[in-house]
């Protein structure tokens, strides 16, 4: 991976020589994101690892007219930029109008950095690249650019809104090879360029950062329809995020509420309002750049959109990079096997699909690749904890697993489970309904609403709970192998320490391997296994 030699010492020259200063005393000017500067505050320097506060340095008024007048014209989106390079100021006013915070963020353009997704900027495809801010969407945008303009030796014409693809100036910065750059006077124009890059200058690919707006969701489809391929970038770290939001939503396809009659609702055994597609998705490929060196494909981003409707998680790919520089496939995508959805079609609910009396799935029921229930990672480590959702969102669910790498897998049907994830309002109303259709005593963490934080912070309560089970698990087990030779000794009854349904069955076992007898005594959640002088 090679770096341009371009600029930060121009980017340097535009800040207080105070901050300036201290900024070149340190040694990890390399790793610079962003430099912070509020009036009356201390100026502050954000690095990709962490943020360095200078307490002694109090941002004033003069500080802040200095950076302003060194660099060019603020635009309509408070953006303004340092010519030939790509670094970008960002002005914060008052409600006069004044500037009183400015965000210096430093720009790169950097070679290599998609080598990740070599394969897929070359298919062809539509690509919308997803994730949070400063996780290097634009980098990777630009070098997409130059690659399919010096590569692939396509047309290719970038719409650049902010200036942050091809640098300020008119003449944009070498980063994007031998692309065209479009620059959009207004920021609520866009849309409009868009559509103007299409219709006038005969582009194979288009590459647009930051689409926000319903008029760029449409400017979008638009160009896709015509057949142009089309990169870009979005708001929102994950797919569900674009199905959430109404603005946007159409990159995905959109989606609408459908009523169903009577008779195909009971059919399906679902309610008479489903959700439902209303058209092709605009991009073919969703990436979710989760970090520098990691990310989430959804590769049929038509059929994943589908399966969310329909109640079944999505497993996208997971490519890491790893230390020695190589890209592995540590989880391949797993999908169901849908017959092939249109839009504006109707489909039985895959999550209470029928099943034929022998077990088999039924016509619709989805044949979803999941781990063995003995499974285990590939270093072996730890075991699959499978998780049955209790009114929980599942997509948000299987977010939290991938972004907290964690060997877990959501399961459909409550007798897989090795652990519950419930809401509180569900459980509260039929309090004994888990249970009873579980048949056995299982692992729950009851949350109180369906956010993302709390679904969170009750996967890592699992793992612990799990964790925690293993570990009294094999404590049993020295237990049992204790008293047996206690009461084999004294040949008087000993009492165990009280377990869960699942290890007290181990522990029966155990004692009739030895040729003892044994008793179980006391209510749940005390009841534990009385061992017997008594010879089988």
């Amino acid at each position: 991976m090679s770096l341009y030699t371009d600029g930060l010492t121009q980017f340097l020259d535009v800040l207080p020589s105070t901050v300036r200063e201290r900024l070149e005393k340190g040694e990890s000017l390399e790793s610079l994101v962003e430099v912070v500067l509020d009036y009356g505050r201390p100026a502050e320097a954000r690095y990709r690892d962490r943020v360095e506060r200078y307490p002694d340095l109090t941002v004033t008024e003069k500080d802040i007219d200095f950076v302003s007048k060194s660099i060019g014209e603020f635009g309509s989106d408070n953006r303004a930029g340092i010519e030939r390079t790509l670094h970008r100021i960002s002005a914060i006013r008052n409600r006069h109008g004044k500037i009183i915070g400015l965000t210096c963020r430093v720009g790169r353009a950097l070679e290599g950095t998609i080598d990740m997704i070599d394969d897929i900027v070359r298919s062809g495809q539509s690509i919308l690249l997803l994730g949070k801010p400063g996780v290097g969407k634009t980098t990777k945008l630009r070098e997409v650019a130059r690659v399919l303009a010096d590569e692939v030796g396509k047309r290719v014409v970038i719409v650049d809104t902010s200036n942050e693809i091809a640098g300020d100036g008119d003449v944009p910065h070498p980063g994007i090879g031998s692309a065209r750059r479009m620059q959009v006077r207004i920021a609520a124009e866009q849309h409009n360029v868009m559509i103007e890059a299409v219709e006038n200058h005969m582009p194979e690919v288009i590459v647009i950062d930051e689409i926000g707006t319903e008029a760029e969701a449409a400017a979008s489809r638009t160009i896709a329809e015509r057949g142009v391929q089309l990169v870009g970038t979005a708001h929102g770290q994950t797919l569900e995020n674009l199905m959430l939001n109404p603005t946007l939503a159409d990159l995905i396809g959109g989606i609408q509420a459908v009523t169903l009659s009577d008779a195909e609702a009971s059919r399906r055994g679902t309610q008479k309002t489903v959700l439902e597609r209303k058209a092709p998705p605009t991009f073919d490929v969703v990436i979710e750049l989760l970090d520098y060196d990691r990310l989430a494909v959804h590769h049929n981003v038509m059929k994943t959109v589908d399966m969310i409707l329909r109640g079944v998680p999505p497993r996208p790919e997971i490519r890491v990079r790893t230390g020695a520089g190589q890209v592995e496939i540590v989880q391949a995508e797993q999908t169901a096997e849908l017959p092939e959805p249109g839009f504006n079609k109707r489909f039985p609910a895959i999550a209470r699909a029928e099943r034929i009396p022998n077990g088999a799935p039924g016509p619709y029921s989805p044949t979803l690749t999941e781990p063995r229930r003995d499974e285990e990672v590939k270093d072996g480590s730890q075991p699959l904890i499978r998780i049955f959702p209790y009114g929980i969102a599942r997509t948000r669910l299987e977010r939290a697993i991938r972004e907290k790498k964690t060997t877990a897998v959501v399961v459909n049907e409550i007798s897989q489970a090795d652990a519950v994830m419930a809401i509180r309002s569900t459980v509260q109303a039929k309090p004994r309904k888990l249970r009873d259709v579980a048949g056995r005593q299982l692992n729950t963490v009851v949350i109180k609403s369906n956010t993302f934080s709390q679904i969170a912070q009750a996967l890592d309560d699992i793992v612990k709970q799990v964790k925690d089970g293993a570990a009294m698990e094999d404590e049993a087990i020295i237990e049992v192998q204790k008293a047996v030779d206690t009461v084999l000794q004294s040949g008087r009854p000993y009492e165990l320490s009280p377990a869960s349904a699942t290890v007290r069955k181990v522990q029966h076992r155990m004692i009739e391997a030895r040729r003892l007898a044994s008793e179980g005594i006391g209510e749940e959640p005390n009841r534990r296994i009385r061992v017997l002088p008594v010879r089988l």
